[in-house]
Formats: C-alpha cells, sequence, structure tokens
C-alpha cells in the first residue's frame, strides 16, 4: 500500500483563506496516497495517521484501542491522567462510570422537547441582530449566544454568569492563548464549578446538573463531567453555526435550494456537519499490536484519526468535496462513532437545525460584509474548527 511510504509531519498546514471548509493541504495529500501513512509527531515518537473512513470507523469501534490520556504518546514525556469527571479521555469501566448517568438525559425525546425552547432564543437573538443592524458579527451576534444559553440552561448555570464563562471557555478553546493566561482561564472555570457544584447540592434545580448532584459522584468528578459538557456543547456547536452560515453564503446555489425547500434542512445539516467537520480529529493509542489497513500498528503507537478527510473520503462519499444539501450517501463521523459518540449529538443537530434554519428564513438578503478571503479564521491549533468573526450585512 502507497500509505506505508508517505508521511505527514504534524502540525499539517493551514487551510486556504477565503475557503476555509476543505482540510488542510497535507491531509487531503495523505488521503489521495492510501487510508493510512505514517505521522511525525513534533518531539515526540513517529505515529500513524488515518485518513479513510472506513479505517477511521473501525479504529473507533476497536477496545484494542484506548482513548486514555495517559497512554498517549505524542511527547517525550508521560501526560498525566485525565481529571476525574473528564471521560472524553478514559476507557472503560471509568468512562462508562461518568457516561452512563448522563445518557437518559441526552436521549433524542428530552432533546425535542427542548426544541420549543431553542426556537425562542434563536428568535431573541435575531431579534436584537435585525435592530441594530443592518450589519453585524454573525459570530457575537448569534452563533456563540445560542448555544451558550441553551447549554447553560440545561446544566443551571446563572443567567448573571453566562457570559463570564462563555469568555473562560473562548479563552482555553481559541488555540491561540499562552500557557500563563490559558491557565488562569481553567483555573477560574475550576473554582467556578466547584461553586457551582456546591449550590446545586446546597440547593438543587431543574437541570441536568443537580439531578448528577443526587448521585454517588465526587464533587471532583462532578466539576470535571460539567466541564466536559459545558465547553464542547458551546464550543462546537457555536462554531458550527458561523462556519454553517459561511459555507451557505459562499454556495449560493446550495442556499437557494434550502429557501426554496425548508423542509430540506435536516438533510442540510448532516451535509454541513459532514463538508465542515468542526472537530477535526482525535487520537487513540494502540494496547497491543493490531493490523489497520494492512499495516501493524505497534502496541504504544498513538494513531491521530482525522475525521475531516474520512468524511471527504472519495471511497465513501460521491464528489466529496462538493457541499450537497440534498445529499444521500449520508453517514458521516462528525460525531464521532464508538462507545465516544457525541452526546450531544441531537441537541446539536436541534440547535443547527432551528438556528440556520431561522436565520435564513429571517434575512433573506444576508450576504458576506467582507471578501471571503479576509473572514478570519481560528488557527488549526485550536480543537475545534471555525471564524474568529463573520460580518454579515443585509437590506434594512
Amino acid at each position: 500500500m502507497s500509505g506505508s511510504t508517505h508521511t505527514v509531519t504534524a502540525p499539517a498546514g493551514e487551510r486556504r483563506p477565503g475557503c476555509p471548509f476543505d482540510p488542510p493541504a497535507e491531509l487531503i495529500e495523505a488521503r489521495e496516497h492510501g487510508p493510512i501513512s505514517r505521522y511525525a509527531h513534533p518531539g515526540g515518537p513517529p505515529g500513524w495517521l488515518v485518513t479513510g473512513y472506513d479505517l477511521v470507523r473501525s479504529v473507533l469501534a476497536d477496545p484494542r484501542f484506548s482513548s486514555r490520556k495517559e497512554l498517549l504518546n505524542v511527547v517525550d514525556f508521560t501526560l498525566p491522567p485525565a481529571p476525574p469527571g473528564e471521560f472524553l479521555l478514559m476507557d472503560e469501566p471509568q468512562h462508562g462510570r461518568y457516561r452512563g448517568p448522563l445518557v437518559g438525559k441526552f436521549t433524542a425525546r428530552r432533546m425535542r422537547l427542548l426544541t420549543e425552547r431553542i426556537e425562542r432564543i434563536t428568535v431573541e437573538r435575531l431579534d436584537a441582530m435585525e435592530a441594530a443592524g443592518p450589519t453585524a458579527d454573525l459570530v457575537t451576534a448569534f452563533a456563540k449566544p445560542i448555544p451558550t444559553i441553551v447549554i447553560c440552561e440545561l446544566l443551571g448555570v446563572p443567567y448573571e454568569d453566562r457570559d463570564s464563562f462563555q469568555e473562560q471557555i473562548d479563552t482555553f478553546m481559541s488555540g491561540e492563548t499562552g500557557d500563563e493566561e490559558l491557565m488562569a482561564a481553567y483555573t477560574a472555570t475550576q473554582e467556578y464549578l466547584a461553586r457551582l457544584v456546591a449550590a446545586k447540592r446546597a440547593a438543587p434545580t431543574d437541570d441536568v446538573l443537580s439531578e448528577l448532584a443526587a448521585g454517588d459522584l465526587s464533587d471532583e468528578e462532578l466539576r470535571g463531567i460539567a466541564l466536559i459538557l459545558l465547553a464542547a456543547g458551546f464550543d462546537t456547536t457555536a462554531n458550527m453555526l458561523a462556519l454553517g452560515a459561511f459555507a451557505l453564503l459562499r454556495n449560493p446555489e446550495q442556499l437557494a435550494a434550502l429557501r426554496a425547500d425548508p423542509g430540506l434542512i435536516d438533510k442540510a445539516v448532516e451535509e454541513l456537519l459532514r463538508y465542515l467537520s468542526v472537530a477535526k480529529s482525535f487520537m487513540r493509542t494502540a494496547l497491543v499490536d493490531v493490523e489497520v489497513g494492512g499495516r501493524t500498528i505497534e502496541a504504544g503507537t498513538t494513531v491521530v484519526l482525522s475525521y475531516n478527510t474520512a468524511n471527504r473520503d472519495p471511497e465513501r462519499f460521491a464528489d466529496p468535496h462538493a457541499l450537497d444539501l440534498a445529499r444521500e450517501d449520508g453517514g458521516h463521523l462528525a460525531f464521532g462513532h464508538g462507545i465516544h459518540l457525541c452526546l450531544g449529538a441531537q441537541l446539536a443537530r436541534i440547535e443547527m437545525r432551528v438556528a440556520l434554519g431561522a436565520l435564513i428564513a429571517r434575512f433573506p438578503a444576508l450576504r458576506l460584509a467582507v471578501p471571503a478571503e479576509e473572514v478570519p479564521l481560528r488557527p488549526e491549533a485550536a480543537d475545534i474548527h471555525g471564524v474568529k468573526s463573520l460580518p454579515v450585512t443585509w437590506e434594512a
């Protein structure tokens, strides 16, 4: 296989200005050489990069690959284990101890019950945006506030704390923060969550965190779970909303089709999730020697799973680099696969369906206020891909 000789050196290059939807060229080239390539971790031992859809999916479902943080072999020192509660970087049984109590709280049925509230929040944000218009930064006026309000209400974060909490999450998710500022934001967030957990134990309210506090989880475990849910529930969806709007504005034929047939919104959401893949990659470490795509991944070797190239795999998707809102070949990996499949997948889908549908209905003449090449992108160092701002305008 040709992928055995091709090597990608981390970090992969930046995306092209004005066309931020495609993965970096180095990753696309790697997929063209085959679904698995060698990967040179900076300052660490060599690993592997998996770019093919079938192989990424198979590794995600394979218990011989670990998610544990302390096993990641990507630097020249041993990483510490994930803090209690931060189950994304854990295997069973620890993973199940934290995820299990959450499964019943993020069911499709419960998320559907939130739809009316999400609709009201969206209308409020669009009303404010229209009143302040006819120009806006779609990130600050629309994409960030909606998921912030939703996830904070779901977990019981008081209204007056939401802005400061959003700023703290922005700081340590942006990919541009220095170590000192990053640690200060993380510490402030942990201190806030400690106070929030104590408040829920003392006076429970109608929210997920209060329900969790009634169980046998420790305060430290609850803080870790809350951090994962708040950060993931805010940052990923906020970037999907902004980048999704950008993608629609850059594909006017697709936007026109959605305007003509609002019933297309469910397919549109799935296609945007595939096309954009804002959660770009995850890593797994082989616990034993494992054969993947005809190559032996030795025990202790870390594998980078490229979601964005897997979701652009020409062997899985027809014309994969095109945005096609009527696409029939679904089954993307934007939410992962296996035991770590995103808990908030249904919530994210509802927020995207409601918010993007309402945006294009309210502003039929919405357009970029700057050339696409001038829209600033988040750096590739950020875990979640997106734009820093998205200036738009419309007819008053």
